[in-house]
């Protein structure tokens, strides 16, 4: 197995697509010429003496029993130059639900296109649905880099004029929708051209292969440079007055935005009460600023009350505290989505109660169009307005992943039931 650079950054990414796109296949022949499958495992996934690479991911008895894709299934391999973190989302428009949350902590996202199942001689070919739905999604929830991938094109009888049709609408269908794509790359992921090493001279392609272009991939940048924002988990007492905090609480928990460094006053919510950093404390206990996006330990020049759930914020933060937010829902549960209803509502490690007071929209996920609704049912995704019992710290998403998401859960069940962007 090869061991990655010392200090190279692990990138998250998913795969998605349509069904039977080889989502699953791409990923066992990554984790094959990667060297990062055991030998016993790789024995296991034999079918009539043919190694089936799908199989080193399709873990649920469910997903072999059917031969398709219903959760995501993480894989971790590593190369020379980097760790990554693989997700293989589902292809079925039913489990749109496990792509969207895979998508929403994604760096990155390999989109799939099977070049057998669209009139790939035609220039004015037209997508799969699920290839536009799920690169709509992509868009809605700010995945930073998309890499199209036009697979099983060792299939087709003119590799070459497929890949520039498929190349086209799919560059075409980006400009129209506003997306940013990195690359597009033709591929076999059975045969293994054009995902781990170059397939020189093959449909006239001479770029980099999948893999080259993840390892150069940017992971995405933690919100350095806004406000602190200091979400509370735990907090912790010591009473040794040998220890480094001297004895007062020491409060754990993850950096949202900004950097905690001692000398700053920071701010409460939602006691509002005022206090100066006396010391950070990084997870191994290592005294020391701490940016965004790493665990900390925040030590405070007197007592203030604080509990979990309560968040330490920069003095004059932009950060706004509101009981009512317009945010796009991504509508996780099997039942309708009728306004009137409540919910709890974890946002950090706060909770609250939430009540639907409206639904302003629902989305068309093939094209983003706004239709009018009275529900949301399984898997859609719409605008809807919430009001808070009490007030949240919230940024628009698209400034801040961590101050603009919440997740929405069933009161009597406690099944998750909405992921939701806070929305400008």
């Amino acid at each position: 197995m090869n061991t990655p650079t010392q200090g190279a950054s692990a990138l998250k990414f998913i795969t998605c697509g349509s069904v039977d796109d080889g989502k699953s296949t791409l990923i066992g022949r990554l984790l094959v010429d990667s060297k990062s499958v055991l030998q016993d495992h790789l024995a296991g996934v034999q079918r009539q003496g043919e190694t089936d690479l799908a199989l080193l991911t399709d873990g649920l008895s469910a997903e072999r029993e059917q031969g398709i894709t219903i959760d995501v299934a993480y894989r971790y391999f590593s190369t020379e130059s980097r760790k990554f973190i693989i997700g293989d989302a589902p292809g079925h428009e039913q489990y749109t639900r496990n792509m969207v949350t895979a998508a929403s902590s994604a760096d990155a996202a390999v989109v799939l296109v099977d070049a057998t199942k669209v009139d790939w001689a035609n220039a004015g070919l037209t997508l799969l649905p699920q290839t536009r739905r799920h690169s709509l999604l992509l868009k809605l929830l700010r995945v930073p880099s998309v890499i199209f991938a036009i697979n099983k094109l060792d299939a087709v009888t003119d590799a070459s004029t497929a890949f520039v049709n498929i190349a086209q609408a799919l560059q075409q269908f980006a400009d129209d929708a506003g997306m940013d794509i990195n690359a597009i790359v033709p591929m076999s992921a059975l045969k293994g051209w054009n995902v781990v090493s170059a397939h020189p001279d093959w449909c006239n392609y001479s770029g980099p292969s999948l893999l080259e272009l993840l390892e150069r991939l940017p992971v995405t940048p933690a919100d350095e440079e806004g406000d602190l924002a200091f979400a509370v988990q735990w907090v912790e007492k010591f009473h040794d007055s040998a220890d480094t905090s001297k004895g007062r609480r020491v409060y754990w928990g993850r950096v949202g935005t900004g950097v905690a460094r001692v000398g700053d006053t920071v701010k409460v919510f939602p006691s509002g009460q005022t206090a100066v950093v006396k010391e950070v404390l990084s997870a191994v206990r290592q005294a020391g600023d701490v940016t965004a996006g790493h665990s900390a330990g925040v030590v405070l020049d007197h007592e203030v009350d604080v509990s979990r759930g309560d968040w330490l914020l920069a003095e004059g933060s932009a950060v706004k505290a509101e009981t009512n937010m317009n945010v796009t829902l991504a509508w996780l549960d099997d039942e309708p989505l009728v306004a009137g209803r409540v919910y709890w509502a974890l946002h950090g490690h706060r909770w609250v109660k939430a009540k639907v007071s409206r639904i302003l929209h629902r989305l068309d996920v093939n094209t983003l169009a706004e239709m009018q609704a009275t529900e949301l049912p399984p898997n859609a995704i719409g605008h809807v307005q919430l009001a808070f019992q009490q007030p949240l710290v919230s940024l628009p998403f698209e400034r801040s992943r961590i101050l603009g998401s919440l997740v929405l859960v069933d009161t009597a069940s406690h099944k998750t039931s909405a992921a939701a962007l806070v929305q400008a």
